[in-house]
């Protein structure tokens, strides 16, 4: 009931409000928010003007994403004056905007179109929830300063474990795009599914694509399976339009091809990649395989770079994420092409030949002018200054700042969308996730510290946070987006905000994102609305 009351009495200090703010309304909040006097009423008549050609494609979208407020797509022209008008000011950060609201009308400059682009998000928000009028979207003056806390602002979806169309990746890099992220991470290998062609290596997709059925309940007591074949994968075609899409939002796609662990696909699809001489299948279930790639093999290496060599192709992106988590140690020590590998480098152990693997990776990508970014057991047995860390196990934040290089944080307690989203999953009747006991909600995501027990001369290390969605149990995209949202807003602000945060304060403007969410048909689950994710 606490939790009842203390919802419904940010919902009437809301209400009570006789101007909606921006500090009342935009998620993630701003840096700074002034109030001015005046307003200006956005119509169905109002010219957007892109004082530069850069600024055409963000006016274009901002005039869809509004249409159903006003009624009306507004016309966008390149410009000088009009009742929003958009500019370029290179004095301003690569991601800062200004936004001003005045009785003249609306003024978005950035420092680049993506900055301008954010401040469009920012007007999006303002004129889902401003005051509708006879005339069209009445909104109150106001000055904005922002800019975001941190660089990566990033978000993860797994498409390995179930199959999502290029319509549902696009949505979710829209869903992306509202909360001002600008990284999507692309889990494309794993072992229930290889979703990306490699022409090179047809099987992967003709073989490594489907697996034959899928285990129905919680893979710790089940041993039901439900006997039907599932698949999927994107073209070359398809990458480039999704990558294509991203772009104009703004938002860079980080690929990662999984290895030398969570390869049992491509095993599948390749048997002689592995270390034992046996065929392999898709798996059918989900944890951690046993099987990985061979290290001691030559063949490994030249496969993963023609793995590679059409994936820097397809992908702009200055890094590619190589994997490096869960690799069991039990085929290399049993392998005498792996223990002749670890003699003849002078190895110490199969630590330091998965470090081997990893240097070698990063090697030929480098040549490639790109960079890697692995999951944080890249840490053990070596690891090169130049690779960035994904932090998912937080016990290893300390000892990834010591090493020196730059850390994205993903900690599992806080950054995991694939875990309960309240403390009552049963009674409140969740779907079934990955872990029985682990709970995620949205206050504790919110919790999340990028700097906790940081030295201010360490700070510089934390480039970027992410959400990432696991979707072991998550066969649809609907259950997608009610996994990710609202939790993903939290994460938003915990990358983008500067200065402190406020939770209450930050939940009074949740309910306004809500309905722009309702607005533009995207899912969410109820819990913190409802006042049933924290009941005590």
């Amino acid at each position: 009931m606490k939790r009842i009351a203390l919802i419904l009495t940010a919902l009437v200090a809301v209400a009570s409000l006789s101007a909606q703010t921006a500090k009342t309304v935009i998620v993630p909040r701003p840096m700074e928010v002034t109030a001015v006097k005046g307003a200006y009423t956005v119509t169905a008549k109002s010219v957007i003007a892109a004082t530069d050609a850069e600024l055409v494609r963000p006016a274009e979208l901002f005039a869809s994403y509004v249409a159903n407020d006003l009624g009306a797509t507004l016309s966008v022209e390149q410009k000088q004056k009009g009742g929003i008008v958009l500019s370029l000011d290179k004095e301003l950060a690569s991601e800062e905007y200004t936004l001003n609201i005045s009785s003249k009308g609306v003024k978005i400059v950035g420092g680049t179109p993506a900055a301008v682009f954010y401040g469009l998000q920012s007007l999006r928000q303002l004129v889902s929830a401003g005051e509708a009028t006879k005339k069209g979207i009445k909104l109150e003056g106001v000055a904005i300063k922002d800019k975001p806390l941190l660089g990566h602002r990033g978000a993860m979806l797994d498409v390995c474990r179930y199959f999502y169309t290029v319509a549902e990746v696009k949505r979710f890099i829209d869903i992306m795009a509202i909360h001002k992220l600008n990284r999507f991470h692309w889990h494309l290998t794993e072992d229930q599914g290889w979703r990306i062609e490699i022409k090179k290596y047809p099987n992967l997709v003709k073989i490594g694509s489907k697996r034959k059925e899928t285990i129905i309940g919680h893979r710790r007591y089940s041993k039901v399976y439900d006997g039907t074949p599932h698949g999927g994968y994107y073209t070359h075609n398809e990458i480039k339009d999704i990558v294509k899409y991203a772009a104009e939002r703004y938002i860079e796609v980080i690929p990662e091809i999984d290895m030398p662990g969570h390869m049992v696909a491509a095993l599948a699809s390749y048997p002689e990649l592995g270390c034992r001489d046996e065929k392999f299948e898709v798996r059918t279930t989900w944890g951690i395989s046993k099987d990985v790639l061979c290290v001691g093999k030559e063949s490994t290496f030249e496969f993963i770079e023609g793995v590679l060599s059409e994936v820097v192709e397809l992908f702009p992106s200055q890094y590619i994420h190589y994997g490096g988590d869960e690799t069991p140690r039990h085929r290399w020590k049993e392998c005498p092409h792996c223990q002749k590998r670890i003699q003849e480098e002078g190895l110490k152990d199969e630590n330091e030949l998965q470090s081997y693997f990893m240097h070698r990776v990063e090697k030929f990508l480098a040549k490639h002018n790109r960079k890697v970014i692995g999951w944080d057991e890249i840490i053990y047995g070596g690891i090169n200054k130049s690779a960035t860390i994904m932090l998912w196990n937080d016990r290893n934040r300390a000892k990834a700042i010591s090493l020196g290089n730059d850390v994205i944080l993903t900690p599992k307690y806080y950054c995991y969308m694939d875990y309960y989203q309240t403390n009552r999953p049963w009674s409140n009747k969740e779907g079934l996730m990955i872990h029985e006991k682990r709970i995620l909600t949205l206050r504790k995501a919110y919790s999340l510290n990028p700097f906790e027990g940081l030295q201010p001369s360490e700070y510089g290390r934390i480039k970027g946070v992410q959400a990432n969605l696991w979707t072991e149990y998550i066969p649809n995209f609907q259950e997608v987006q009610i996994n990710l949202l609202p939790r993903m807003a939290a994460i938003a602000e915990v990358g983008w905000t500067i200065g402190e945060r406020n939770f209450d304060e930050f939940g009074a403007r949740m309910h306004h994102l809500r309905k722009l969410y309702d607005k533009n048909g995207i899912l969410y689950a109820p819990y913190f609305f409802d006042g049933t994710d924290e009941i005590e």
